[in-house]
């Protein structure tokens, strides 16, 4: 378990293809920036950029984890070098400062806006329709990595059709843009979505009660 509140941005350095040919996944050799691996093990779990991966390697300031074909598919930031957000699982000492998070990977959102409005930057984020029914007004969503709050949700309809997507907004903070990767978002990205572990099994409980 995690809690969405990024403890360092650290770097994919290189990709390597497993044996296996294009089935194969990833080994993914990561500069852990300024996170800590002291305490970390050889099988503990790391969430990058909100996908928990598990460590194969280690030395005093760097990591590897090894990503399936299956993550890699229904992730992005994944495939290729370049900055990622980093979290170590979540022990029951700790604060929990943001919500509770699985770091699997729910969705792809698309960005639709990404703007400075005064201090701060508004995050327009289209979600898949099958994702909209757990997003709500003040709810927790996890996008990248990082726990956030869901400002507006709008289902977006195409023509004469059933909703096209879920298009939600989220206020980000000058800390939260400083200290994560969202900083280079742009409309058109691709985030990694996570929705809110208790809108998961509160859907379940009302689905299960209907049949």
């Amino acid at each position: 378990m995690f809690t969405g509140i990024v403890a360092a941005v650290g770097s994919i350095k290189t990709v390597k293809p497993l044996e296996g040919g294009s089935f194969a996944g990833v080994r993914l050799d990561i500069d852990a920036g300024g996170l800590p691996l002291a305490d970390v093990a050889l099988g503990d779990s790391i969430s990058i950029n909100g996908a928990c991966m598990t460590v194969v390697e280690k030395s005093d300031s760097a990591f590897a984890v090894d990503v399936s074909r299956e993550s890699l598919n229904r992730t992005v930031g994944l495939d290729q070098p370049g900055e990622v957000n980093l979290e170590k699982a979540l022990t029951l000492a700790e604060r929990l400062g943001g919500h509770l998070v699985s770091g699997h990977v729910d969705g792809l959102g698309t960005v639709h806006s990404f703007d400075k409005v005064g201090e701060s930057y508004k995050l327009v984020v289209d979600a898949p329709q099958e994702l909209g029914k757990f997003l709500a007004y003040k709810g927790s969503i996890v996008v990248n990595g990082v726990s956030l709050t869901v400002n507006e949700v709008l289902d977006v309809h195409a023509e004469g059709s059933a909703a096209a997507c879920c298009r939600f907004s989220i206020n980000l903070i000058p800390h939260t843009i400083a200290v994560t990767t969202l900083k280079h978002l742009h409309a058109g990205a691709k985030v990694n979505l996570e929705i809110d572990l208790i809108a998961r099994y509160v859907e379940r409980m009302l689905s299960a009660t209907k049949a």
